[in-house]
């Protein structure tokens, strides 16, 4: 792994809900709620230069909200799903609901 990665009884709900409070990272997470990882430049459309998303990745990073590993000359994404139910049940259900129904945010940030 990369980074700064909170360990699960160190994320905190303020820092997940700033991740959170941002158009794209919510589309980066409706993305990787799909499930599996996701190489860094497929996960938003390539319109988005790489130190935005670097930007991005690491607010998302650095609240609990994914993972982030290098793979050869990659960075691979996923949801830190399991760990966002177990310390915050239900919240990232109502947060996938709310972006599922916003048809702009999906195509603004679709790859």
């Amino acid at each position: 792994m990369i980074g700064h990665h909170p360990e699960r009884d160190r994320i905190k709900l303020e820092n997940v809900l700033t991740a959170l409070g941002n158009p794209m990272r919510l589309a980066v997470v409706r993305v990787l709620a799909g499930g599996g990882e996701h190489a860094c430049g497929t996960v938003l459309s390539k319109e988005i230069s790489k130190s935005t998303l670097t930007h991005h990745w690491r607010v998302l990073r650095d609240s609990g909200v994914i993972w982030q590993r290098s793979a050869g000359r990659e960075h691979l994404l996923s949801l830190r799903r399991e760990d966002l139910d177990a310390r915050f049940p239900g919240l990232l259900d109502a947060v996938l609901c709310g972006v599922d129904t916003d048809p702009e945010t999906i195509d603004r940030y679709a790859p």
